[in-house]
Formats: C-alpha cells, sequence, structure tokens
C-alpha cells in the first residue's frame, strides 16, 4: 500500500487504496456536474476532483465507499490536490477493506483508557471525581473511538481520547511548576471539555456534524450533561458550578467560541493547554508532509501560515 499519501509530494504519480470521506456535489462553470472528494488514507488525506460525473457516480462515489485511485499530485493555490487519472470501487479481489485505510490515534484505546483512569483516581476531591467518571463511563465507547474534530486536529478515529491523554500530560507538568493550582479541577476540566462532541458530531468515520451539533454545539452539551450528572449522583456543591464554567470558556474568546472567558485559573490552564495541544498537533501533521528545508502548505486554521522544517 506504499507510504500513503501523506508522503507523496507534489508531481508524483499516485497509484493507492483509499476511502471516500466526504463527496460534495457541485457544478463547474461549463454546466457540467462535479464531485470533490476528500480521499483519506492511514496517513492523513487530500482533495480531489471528479469531473463530469453522473447521477450513478454521485450514488458510487459516496462517503465512506474504498476506492483504488491512479492519478498525480498537484500544487492548487498552495495546497496538495491529487488529479484524478483513474478511480474505481474496490472489490473482494483487492484484499483491502476500509478498517485498512482508517487513520487513528497512535495508542490503543486500551493504553488511553488505562492513563485516564489513573488520572481520575489520583483525584481527591470527591464531587469532581464522582461527576467525571460517571461520565467517561457513560460515554465510554464514543469517546474511545471519536475524533476530536472534523477538520483542522485529531481529525481522526480515537483522536478525542488521544487529545485529551496529550493534554493530561501537559496539566501534569504544568502543575507540577505551579503547585497552587487545583489539580482536580484541571484534570476534570482536560477529560470533560470536549465529551459534549460524541453528540456533536455523527461517528468515528466520514464524520459530520449532526443536527444537534450544528444548533447546541458541543460546549452547551457538556455543560447540560454535568449538570445532569451532578443531580443524578445528588451532588450540589459550587465545584460543579465551576467545572461547568472551565467548559463554557475553554475556547477563550467569545470570538473562537466561548460563551464566557476564563475567569477561573484553572480555566485559563486549561485554554493554553487545549490550544497549544491543537496548534502542535496541526503543525505535525503539516511538517510530517515535507521534507527538510522545505516550507509546508499554508495551514488555514494556523492563521494561512506555512512552516518552515529545519535541516538539523
Amino acid at each position: 500500500m506504499g507510504n500513503g499519501i501523506i508522503h507523496y509530494g507534489i508531481g508524483e504519480v499516485v497509484d493507492i487504496y483509499m476511502y471516500i470521506k466526504t463527496s460534495t456535489k457541485a457544478v463547474a462553470s461549463n454546466g457540467k456536474p462535479f464531485l470533490t472528494l476528500i480521499l483519506c488514507d492511514k496517513t492523513g488525506e487530500i482533495e480531489a476532483k471528479l469531473w463530469d460525473v453522473s447521477e450513478a457516480d454521485e450514488k458510487t462515489y459516496s462517503a465512506e465507499a474504498t476506492v483504488k485511485v491512479q492519478g498525480e499530485v498537484q500544487n492548487y493555490r498552495g495546497r496538495s490536490q491529487l488529479k484524478i487519472r483513474n478511480i474505481r470501487i474496490t472489490s473482494d479481489t483487492d484484499g483491502v477493506t476500509k478498517a485498512d485505510l482508517i487513520q487513528t490515534a497512535p495508542l490503543s484505546q486500551e493504553e488511553m483508557m488505562e492513563t485516564i483512569t489513573q488520572y481520575i483516581f489520583e483525584m481527591r476531591n470527591p464531587n469532581i471525581q464522582r461527576v467525571t467518571r460517571h461520565l467517561i463511563k457513560k460515554y465510554q465507547n464514543e469517546f474511545l473511538t471519536f475524533p476530536a474534530a472534523t477538520k483542522n486536529h485529531h481529525e481522526y478515529m480515537s483522536g478525542l481520547a488521544y487529545h485529551v491523554v496529550s493534554m493530561l500530560g501537559l496539566a501534569k507538568a504544568i502543575s507540577t511548576l505551579y503547585p497552587s493550582l487545583n489539580k482536580d479541577l484541571l484534570y476534570a476540566g482536560v477529560i470533560l471539555h470536549d465529551l459534549g462532541k460524541v453528540h456533536e458530531l455523527s461517528g468515528p468515520v466520514s464524520t459530520v456534524y449532526t443536527v444537534e451539533g450544528n444548533l447546541l454545539g458541543h460546549i452547551t452539551i457538556m455543560v447540560n450533561e454535568v449538570g445532569k450528572a451532578a443531580e443524578e449522583l445528588g451532588i450540589e456543591a459550587e465545584e460543579i458550578m465551576i467545572l461547568k464554567h472551565l467548559i463554557l470558556s475553554h475556547h477563550g474568546k467569545a470570538e473562537w467560541g466561548s460563551p464566557k472567558p476564563p475567569m477561573v485559573r484553572e480555566a485559563e490552564v486549561l485554554h493554553y493547554i487545549d490550544n497549544m495541544d491543537a496548534k502542535i498537533n496541526m503543525m505535525d501533521r503539516a511538517l510530517e508532509k515535507v521534507k527538510p528545508g522545505e516550507f509546508t502548505e499554508r495551514v488555514f486554521a494556523l492563521d494561512n501560515r506555512s512552516f518552515y522544517k529545519p535541516t538539523f
């Protein structure tokens, strides 16, 4: 199956198996319909256009279909795009399934759950610990399989749990440097801040936003979930209000989607940790595509900047 799509450079010929993450129909300037495909394998994804499509093509090359594709990687407005020469749906004789092509987190689900369980076990505040354990147990399967987003960062199977595990490592290191921080509160904020995405997003593969996700968003969803958990557990304490605040404010600013700015010390730290982990993940994925001495393509979510990969 080669090196995977992320390792093909501009001008290189591609002949690999992939699956269709999304398929979007549009009409070209000549009046003929075409499909914009996001094609994926275990290493990443690339956009491609399928021109002059029929209604049958639209049904055939829909989301989650597994394909064998041949073509050439081109530069289109500063981003890699695959020019398709030939594409077909795979058959049993190919010996490839979608499961073989889905990108997943670098840690196993068992490893990540073990790490998160240990952090919950270390919590000393019983109210924070009980609510956190209750919600992780309630959504464990979805939490361990869903991506953290549809694009930009940790947008792969189990990306949500991996994002949390990475953030917990940062939270632990920062708490060691600043012992005045409430570790229980910060750890709980890390574990729960994005858990609402199990309702906001459709699932681990070919992920899109649900109706609930579009209308409410994961922040609102999770604040409600924390409230329901506290009620079910019979907890009435300030910790619940503060935990809700961490979730409400973790995006940092109103223009970034936060209903409230951080107004508690741990909320401020949670915002920085979340922002740092997401941005480093985006940079790592962009830099993986280029060789030392080259610049990445522009990363829209990082102020449309490109990044240089040093040669040393």
